[in-house]
């Protein structure tokens, strides 16, 4: 027989599951961002050139599917101009990267909305969390679609996806991881009985935020120096080849647009954004370690930074390998989440 005692227990362990489901989407979400920077990396992203949201989780079963999908890639602006030549074999490679993305992505959204319906069903979300569920849930439909509508834009008349298109669908997948890991954290607080104090000066969490702020406007335009293949020129560092700034810096009329279409320009914008973060987190991570509540996630931003910085530097200079570029990818959100529960804690 249930008792009153039990059913109070169980109330109470129910956001402690719910914050370890969520913390286990996020970890799906930030694996998601590192197959997607291999998918990007190895040009695999536009090898799958239809899509099909229901029956498109399975690769080809037979060689007759295998050469039906090939001959649609090879009637792609990539293939003519990048790839072409390629053979069957090959062409298997980089699908797989961009299956495996696409599936994953399916995956996330199993993970996320099956629980979600059976805790909504059992009147197990705390009050003041369905909204935010549920803008999670249509966030990720979101994804799904500018996904394609980024796959899209290389399927027409161009070898390759729009910049843009990949700033904003990485971007959409950040927010989702840190709205996963806010609202998981939340939860915790729920089930702890612990509420958020201001534990900092207002400078202080002014200075947090910035870092944060930095940090998102960063990633942007990593994605664009990915979206460019900017990060395959000027492999020096500090200089670029001598000079401070690319010669081909200022080759736009308008001048504005260098700063988000001329590859040599979005690489120097992101290099010195990535300095000015890590001094930012630095200077945050310095400005919190005193106090015992928030000193462990200031040692986290500042090493995270350095590391970060590091990572960007070496794949810099060895012309973006695969497995430093997924890392610095890695980095950035690794960073991201310690600066969020920094924010959190001041």
């Amino acid at each position: 027989m249930t008792t009153l005692a039990d059913r109070h227990a169980d109330t109470a362990q129910r956001p402690g599951a719910m914050a370890m489901w969520l913390l286990f989407t996020a970890f799906m979400v930030f694996a998601m961002t590192v197959i997607g920077a291999i998918t990007r990396l190895t040009e695999s992203g536009l090898s799958m050139v239809e899509w099909r949201p229901l029956i498109g989780a399975l690769p080809p079963l037979s060689d007759a599917e295998w050469q039906r999908v090939f001959d649609l890639y090879r009637e792609t602006p990539e293939y003519r101009a990048v790839h072409h030549g390629m053979t069957l074999a090959e062409f298997q490679q980089i699908f797989f990267w961009e299956w495996l993305h696409r599936l994953w992505g399916r995956l996330i959204g199993v993970v996320y909305a099956l629980p979600l319906l059976v805790f909504w069903l059992r009147g197990a979300i705390p009050q003041g969390f369905h909204r935010r569920l549920l803008v999670l849930l249509a966030l990720g439909a979101l994804q799904g679609l500018l996904g394609w509508f980024m796959v899209k834009s290389g399927l027409i008349d161009r070898p390759s996806v729009s910049h843009y298109r990949l700033a904003a669908h990485l971007a959409v997948a950040l927010v989702i991881y840190g709205v996963l890991v806010w609202t998981a954290l939340d939860l915790r607080d729920v089930v702890a009985g612990r509420t958020r104090p201001l534990v900092a000066r207002p400078g202080v969490r002014r200075l947090v935020w910035v870092t944060l702020g930095l940090l998102a406007v960063t990633i942007v335009w990593g994605a664009f120096t990915a979206g460019l293949d900017a990060g395959m020129m000027y492999n020096t560092w500090p200089l670029m080849n001598g000079a401070i700034v690319p010669p081909e810096a200022f080759a736009l009329d308008p001048a504005v647009l260098n700063a988000v279409e001329t590859r040599g320009m979005v690489q120097f914008i992101h290099r010195w954004l990535g300095a000015i973060t890590m001094l930012a987190a630095l200077a945050a991570g310095w400005r919190c370690l005193a106090d015992p509540r928030t000193g462990g996630p200031a040692l986290a931003v500042g090493a995270a930074a350095i590391v970060q910085v590091c990572l960007g530097i070496f794949t810099l200079l060895e012309v973006v390998p695969v497995a430093l570029a997924a890392a610095h990818q890695a980095g950035a959100v690794v960073l991201l989440t310690a600066l969020l529960v920094l924010v959190r804690r001041v």
